[in-house]
C-alpha cells in the first residue's frame, strides 16, 4: 500500500522529501537514492504522471499543489504524459545497486521507463 512507510521522519519532514525527490526525478528523469525512498517516490510520481496524461486545468493544478516548480509541472504535462499517452502504469523503473559505503543503506536508481 503506498504512503505507509514512515521513513523515520515527522510527517512534515516527511512529505517535503517525497515531494523534493518526485520535484527532482521529473525534471531530470532519473534520480539515485535509498531504496525505500525510491519505492515511495516511484507511487507518487506516476500519480503525477497519471495527472499528467488527463490534461485538464484542475489535473494541472491538482499537479501544481505537490510538485514545487511550475517549469517541471510543464515539462510533465507537454513532454513526459504525452510519451505514455497508451500505457496504462508502470512509468518507472527501480536499479538496485550495492550499499552505500557510509552505512550500508541499499541503493537504487529511479528512473523513467
Amino acid at each position: 500500500m503506498p504512503g505507509t512507510r514512515k521513513l523515520n521522519l515527522p510527517t512534515d519532514q516527511r512529505k517535503a522529501l517525497l515531494r523534493n525527490l518526485v520535484t527532482s526525478f521529473l525534471e531530470n528523469g532519473k534520480i539515485e537514492t535509498t531504496l525505500t525512498r525510491a519505492k515511495e517516490a516511484r507511487s507518487m510520481a506516476e500519480k503525477m504522471i497519471t495527472l499528467g496524461k488527463a490534461n485538464t486545468l484542475h489535473s494541472r493544478r491538482q499537479a501544481l499543489e505537490y510538485i514545487t516548480k511550475e517549469d517541471v509541472v510543464t515539462k510533465l504535462f507537454n513532454e513526459i504524459a504525452p510519451k505514455y499517452a497508451e500505457r496504462n502504469g508502470g512509468y518507472t523503473r527501480i536499479i538496485q545497486m550495492g550499499p552505500r559505503r557510509g552505512d550500508s543503506a541499499p541503493m537504487a536508481i529511479l528512473e523513467l521507463v
